[in-house]
């Protein structure tokens, strides 16, 4: 039986809504704690609206955030402008938050180049959309090594799920990011399942955070589904890196109430009653609950801070539809800096076969 080691885990929001422990001190700014929260029932919306496209036939595959916007959202929130984030396909609360738009976002999903070339000048380093599994992680020690060499008060943020945690690339990242004390924050979204393998069969040690331990720097855990408990030591994650403290590696518990993605059917491999369970979890009615205890949110509110994102969200769809097709050679325009000579030739082919099916079509 492998030796415990005890680990840091915060919370301060049971799943009812009522407080499990003393709030630290920000958390009585109550414009923040409503910032955040409609900032996660936007996250909401807008991953059922981008579903519902995948479902019609608009974009291609999608992956849902649905349980899980805690995460992003804080994330995203505290950030500086100019961190970088390295994120993995499950990120549209933090991109969304960083300022990526639902349209650019859309964009990407529906297979277009300019769903990555990012209008928001403060986004403009952040890396695309990672969906090789774990690979992200070692971009984002290579992005904490130029900031160090540089002398750059600056953070990568990198994230991943669960499963990647068992893959060499994200091991290979911890170690280098130990042995360069690098300015990198590890996010691991723990929500159970790599695709349909649950956590417990996926590794044997006690917790995902404890892999920091090996590589020689701090790791914690977190209740992923209290956005008051990510936030906090996410802003401490953070600080710690940003002033020459070395990495941190946050394993943030959660849940996915929804399909790995839309080309996924959970329901062939969870039991029902777990995810029922997991739904008295959830982060945002869980903090609608402590806002409402506080007096500072009800029904009226609500109902207009739905009918306001659901307002934004179609508007960004119009946009997306109204994008019309990309440029056929822009599959080459942002592989490299520096052009390749010896791709000319394959592009110059494509414009060709292009323009003949384009000819055709007319006739």
């Amino acid at each position: 039986m492998p030796n415990k080691i005890d680990l840091p885990y915060t919370r301060y929001l049971a799943p009812d809504g009522r407080l499990s422990g003393d709030l630290p001190a920000w958390a009585d700014d109550f414009n923040l704690l409503t910032r955040l929260y409609r900032q996660m029932v936007l996250t909401r919306l807008f991953d059922q609206k981008a579903v519902a496209l995948q479902r019609t036939g608009r974009i291609g595959t999608y992956a849902p955030t649905l349980g899980q916007e805690a995460i992003g959202v804080a994330i995203g929130c505290l950030m500086h402008p100019e961190d970088v984030l390295i994120p993995y396909y499950r990120d549209t609360a933090v991109q969304l938050m960083r300022g990526v738009k639902m349209e650019e976002i859309l964009l990407y999903w529906g297979g277009d180049e300019r769903g990555s070339a990012y209008v928001d000048p403060a986004v403009r380093e952040d890396f695309p959309l990672c969906v090789p599994i774990a690979t992200q992680a070692l971009h984002a020690c290579g992005v904490a090594s130029a900031f160090k060499i540089r002398g750059e008060h600056r953070v990568a943020v990198t994230t991943c799920g669960d499963g990647a945690t068992s893959k060499g690339d994200f091991l290979e990242a911890l170690n280098v990011a130990g042995a360069w004390q690098l300015p990198v924050v590890f996010v691991v979204n723990n929500n159970q399942w790599a695709i349909s393998v649950p956590r417990r069969i996926q590794c044997g040690a006690p917790t995902l955070a404890q892999k920091a331990i090996g590589a020689g720097f701090h790791g914690e855990q977190v209740d992923g589904n209290d956005i008051l408990a990510v936030y906090d030591r996410m802003r401490i994650a953070l600080e710690r890196a940003r002033h020459g403290k070395g990495p941190v590696l946050l394993e943030c518990i959660s849940y996915r109430l929804g399909d790995h993605t839309t080309a996924d059917d959970a329901t062939r491999y969870r039991p029902a009653e777990e995810v029922k369970q997991a739904w008295q979890e959830e982060p945002i009615k869980r903090l609608q609950t402590f806002l409402a205890s506080q007096g500072v949110w009800d029904e009226g509110r609500e109902q207009a801070l739905v009918a306001e994102c659901q307002a934004e969200v179609q508007a960004s769809v119009d946009v997306f539809e109204a994008a019309g097709i990309q440029p056929v050679e822009s599959v080459f325009e942002h592989v490299y800096a520096q052009w390749p000579a010896v791709l000319a030739d394959q592009r110059e082919m494509l414009l060709e076969r292009a323009a003949r099916r384009g000819g055709e079509r007319h006739e």
